[in-house]
């Protein structure tokens, strides 16, 4: 903004004089629909006023798209070095097939605070659009996302579907799939029903997969006790923690709903090591079905997501923004896999 109409007009002299910024008038001279009317027609009226003309040559250089997208991880905490989720990596193959079957390179990256993303993908051409994955704590990056936004970066990512959401978000039905999960574990007979996973505004996802059991739980005319919901990460370690400290304060359950297959994996761990028998004393159900969910013992029940219709759909969702048109919808339907950990 602080920039004085030059002698000759420029898109930044607009830029100033509008109160906007300079892609934002370069959207609203090309017509985009991303601009709202009255946006687009006092720029129209500033750029006559001023004489600009638009430099042809240079609006179509602009105008040339990589092809490319980028797709950035959140660093998470994994047994292993690799520090990402195993569902994001599984979720890899489906974004980098769909990527190939749209004629699109990916570069991939990890996503760093300090770093400036837009200056090192879509401002320096290197690509047109950002996919960003991880269960990072969302009030941690939610500033660098609001930052995005106002640079017009284009950029979606995996997260929780919810209108206060900032930018475009691609996600399961999270609520939905707590709801499926309170209702079978009720269904086996379980009264007590534990939550392991952070249940706040730091990781909507988990929040409203609580939330979706709390429901199943009322609907069942069961209160709900807040002991019951313990914090945890997505790391084995941290459901293990959790499940010990669930132990120690001697409340009483028969079932745990995991936030992760990852805290469901390290929960049965504490479990065994306290003589606790799954299912017959225990039952316990994860979320998002990676690999080893159906190798621990007994058998992970566990909640899976749609890994091939999130590729697509958040390859998607970037290439409607990048080409100014309406995206498809976000949120996609689960599916409960029932194992031997609840008795089937």
């Amino acid at each position: 903004m602080g920039r004085k109409p030059s002698n000759k007009p420029t898109s930044f002299d607009i830029a100033y004089l509008a109160g906007v910024s300079q892609p934002t008038v370069s959207r609203a001279l090309r017509g985009s629909r991303s601009i709202s009317q009255a946006t687009r027609e006092r720029i129209e009226r500033i750029a006559r006023e001023i004489g600009y003309t638009v430099d042809k040559n240079a609006s179509s250089l602009r105008s040339q798209r990589s092809n490319t997208l980028a797709l950035l991880f959140f660093e998470d905490p994994t047994p292993d070095e690799s520090n990402i989720n195993p569902f994001f990596l599984a979720m890899l193959g489906s974004i980098t097939r769909h990527c190939a079957n749209r004629g699109l390179d990916l570069l991939i990256s990890f996503q760093r605070m300090e770093d400036d993303w837009h200056q090192r993908y879509q401002d320096s051409h290197r690509a047109d659009g950002l996919i960003l994955l991880g269960y990072g704590d969302y009030t941690l990056y939610e500033s660098r996302l609001r930052q995005l936004v106002r640079q017009e970066t284009h950029f979606v990512r995996w997260g929780s579907v919810d209108d206060s959401m900032i930018g475009a978000t691609v996600g399961s039905d999270n609520f939905g799939a707590g709801r499926l999960a309170g209702e079978h574990l009720l269904a086996r007979g379980r009264r007590r029903i534990a939550f392991i996973g952070t249940a706040d505004g730091h990781y909507p996802e988990f929040q409203a997969r609580y939330n979706g059991l709390s429901k199943a739980v009322i609907t069942a005319g069961i209160g709900i006790d807040p002991a019951l919901q313990i914090d945890a990460i997505t790391s084995e370690e941290a459901g293990r923690a959790a499940t010990r400290q669930l132990i120690e304060a001697g409340v009483g359950f028969d079932a745990i709903f995991a936030a992760s297959d990852l805290i469901a994996i390290g929960a049965m761990r504490a479990l065994a090591e306290r003589g606790l028998k799954v299912p017959d004393d225990i039952a316990i159900v994860g979320f998002d079905d990676i690999p080893p969910a159906s190798l621990t013992s007994p058998p992970l029940t566990t909640v899976m997501q749609d890994l091939r219709g999130a590729g697509e759909l958040l390859v998607e969702t970037l290439l409607a923004q990048i080409e100014d048109r309406p995206g498809p919808p976000a949120e996609l339907p689960t599916r409960l896999i029932v194992r031997g950990s609840t008795g089937g």
